[in-house]
């Protein structure tokens, strides 16, 4: 699973723990509280999303297992035998079932590192030289970062509407919450909350 599931996903895979974003998203956040000198605002979106199973489109699921190369192969006598692709559908005890929500997230990962390929989106850093994060995911949470900016609020919601789209996977942006970087004018506050519609708070 770790060479199909994008390193923001920090659940269930071999070598990552939930506890590893958790620091990295409240090193981030206290970051944001602190810095007074970047030129624009950043934000930090906690989405809430309604669970996988209730409203996932299983034709997405399958495009997703057949592009990151899903397969299987069965123990006989000790013994693997030879891979095969699955061609029908998921049985109750399949070992993959677990990770269905974790195969799906990867739909909004693969539109995150597109936008960044792009330069549409401008990522988080916890410290200068840190690594730059665009979003986390906790098994079917996720936090995204982006600029405080209208543009950097269109982008973001269009990435999440296209995701929406594709997977069934549906937002409440009444029930998300939005975290800015403490130099974030009322102005531009005031333009992603209009686009986003989704409530403000100071404290993660």
């Amino acid at each position: 699973m770790g060479t199909c599931i994008d390193q923001a996903q920090s659940v269930f895979v071999p070598g990552r723990l939930i506890s590893d974003n958790i620091l990295i998203a409240y090193e981030i956040l206290h970051t944001f509280r602190q810095k007074r000198t970047e030129k624009k605002g950043y934000m930090a979106v906690k989405l809430d999303k309604s669970k996988e199973y209730d409203r996932v489109e299983w034709e997405f699921i399958k495009e997703v297992m057949i592009k990151v190369g899903v397969s299987y192969a069965v123990i006989i006598n000790g013994s693997r035998g030879r891979v095969f692709q699955p061609s029908r559908g998921l049985r109750q005890g399949d070992p993959l079932s677990p990770f269905l929500f974790l195969i799906c997230s990867e739909g909004l990962s693969a539109l995150m590192r597109s936008a960044k390929k792009n330069g549409l989106i401008k990522r988080a850093k916890a410290s200068r030289k840190g690594p730059e994060i665009s979003h986390l995911l906790f098994a079917d949470d996720c936090m995204m970062f982006g600029e405080a900016t209208e543009k950097g609020a269109r982008i973001m919601k269009d990435i999440l509407k296209d995701y929406e789209r594709c997977s069934g996977q549906c937002v409440n942006f009444g029930k998300s919450t939005n975290f800015y970087i403490s130099n974030t004018n009322e102005e531009s506050k005031a333009a992603v909350s209009t686009l986003l519609r989704v409530r403000c708070s100071s404290s993660p």
